[in-house]
């Protein structure tokens, strides 16, 4: 199989949520147990030696894939909420998105000094969100952190909110 089976399996759903957004749709990619297969040696190849302990997955679509990997690299699996979901304490982080103000959440005790973290979701698009859980990660003072996403939608240039020392990966490449 090759990253040109796996786009041109990703569903375009015009207009969604709102007018003017071309929604990428990976539920397809998640269907088709080949495609799946794909996805998770992709993932565990590009992360298998770079020491993760933990797999930050931000809800909702970053948990599909997040605990798999997680599982595979033998790393645990973190949760990023939105507001009032985790039962602990937490900390949170607000951000403006596409659609409005939002905020996410992680539980204060979730991570530690020690931890290598790679955050996971499946779309860069403006970048808010993963942002805003990068930022909420770094306030736990972790040692290292990677970002990976499934998704991104190259000519928005989220990359750039980011410094250059995080290293970020995705896996297929779409314009807007």
């Amino acid at each position: 199989m090759s990253i040109e089976t796996l786009t041109s399996a990703v569903r375009n759903i015009p207009d969604f949520p709102i007018p003017g957004i071309q929604f990428k749709d990976i539920t397809t990619l998640f269907q088709s147990p080949e495609h799946l297969k794909e996805l998770s040696e992709i993932l565990v190849e590009k992360y298998r030696n770079k020491g993760i302990t933990k797999v930050v997955g931000i809800e909702s679509r970053g948990f599909f894939m997040g605990p798999a990997l997680a599982i595979q690299l033998g790393a645990g699996f973190v949760p990023v909420r939105k507001p009032g979901k985790l039962p602990y304490q937490v900390i949170e982080e607000a951000y403006v998105k596409e659609y409005g103000d939002d905020a996410i959440q992680i539980h204060a005790d979730a991570l530690s000094e020690e931890d290598v973290v790679l955050i996971h979701d499946d779309l860069l698009a403006t970048g808010g969100t993963m942002l805003a859980a990068y930022n909420l990660i770094r306030k736990q003072g972790v040692r290292k952190i990677y970002i990976n996403f499934l998704i991104e939608l190259e000519e928005l240039h989220a990359r750039k909110l980011f410094p250059e020392e995080v290293e970020i990966d995705t896996i297929l490449k779409f314009s807007v």
